[in-house]
């Protein structure tokens, strides 16, 4: 999916995770109910950042990476039909670490 998208300066494309649609009870939550998720998986980075001396500064993130990000951040869109989100990386709080 990556190939399909390209962000652009320190833009990331985020691939929001998918909440828990059942209770643990069996009731069923709406999606007007629903809180905005605030992790995902990073499907694509931009080059970085421009310096004031014309360098690239690197993203710290990476393809693949499980990030925190802020939860009203970012604009929101579909890729293939999946939920997608467009990233400063200034808006990711974290990086997550696996178990």
């Amino acid at each position: 999916m990556a190939s399909k998208i390209r962000p652009v300066g320190d833009r990331v494309v985020v691939k929001p995770a998918q909440k828990e649609e059942v209770t643990k009870s069996g009731i069923v939550i709406p999606d007007t109910a629903k809180e905005k998720p605030q992790e995902g998986t990073v499907v694509a980075v931009g080059a970085g950042k421009l310096t004031d001396k014309g360098d690239r500064q690197p993203l710290e993130v990476k393809e693949g990476d499980k990030v925190l990000f802020a939860k009203y951040g970012g604009t929101e869109f579909k890729l293939d039909g999946e939920d997608m989100l467009v990233l400063r990386e200034s808006d990711i709080l974290a990086i997550l670490k696996g178990d």
